[in-house]
């Protein structure tokens, strides 16, 4: 159960819209697998087209899959006339992304009236086991449309 309320009670069709106009999730094999107001997770398989010298994940797919995680996390507590930038982000990345599939999850920690403040962790599934292989800090920002 989320600590959060969404302001948009339409906030799912509005956050899924969104995600499926990002080309980009497209391309890496993103889905949406699961939101409530404030948490977002998204799912990737393992695709050596998105790899680095070493066949593991490569930390550009890790860090634009994270991104999306926080910011689509936090989009689901602004409002309905609300878009969605990210701000600043700082990424560790703790482990080689080396697995079958991913795991990223965005968790709103502070929700603002313009800025909101969301926690990003990457897992990596291999051969079963899970293994936490990065963490994301992220600044999103609320921009209100005049429409």
């Amino acid at each position: 159960m989320s600590a959060f309320q969404a302001q948009d009670p339409d906030y799912e069709a509005r956050v899924r819209r969104t995600f499926a106009n990002q080309p980009a999730m497209a391309t890496l094999g993103i889905s949406l697998v699961r939101m409530e107001p404030g948490t977002l997770e998204l799912h990737m398989p393992y695709d050596a087209k998105f790899s680095q010298q070493n066949g593991f994940l490569h930390a550009g797919a890790i860090s634009t899959a994270l991104d999306t995680a926080c910011g689509l996390a936090s989009y689901t507590l602004m409002p309905a006339q609300a878009d969605i930038l990210t701000v600043e982000f700082k990424i560790n990345l703790l482990a080689p992304a080396k697995g079958q599939s991913f795991r990223f999850v965005g968790s709103v920690v502070k929700p603002g009236r313009t800025l909101v403040i969301v926690d990003g962790r990457a897992f990596a599934n291999d051969d079963g086991r899970e293994k936490l292989i990065a963490t994301m800090s992220a600044t999103m920002m609320t921009m209100l449309r005049q429409n």
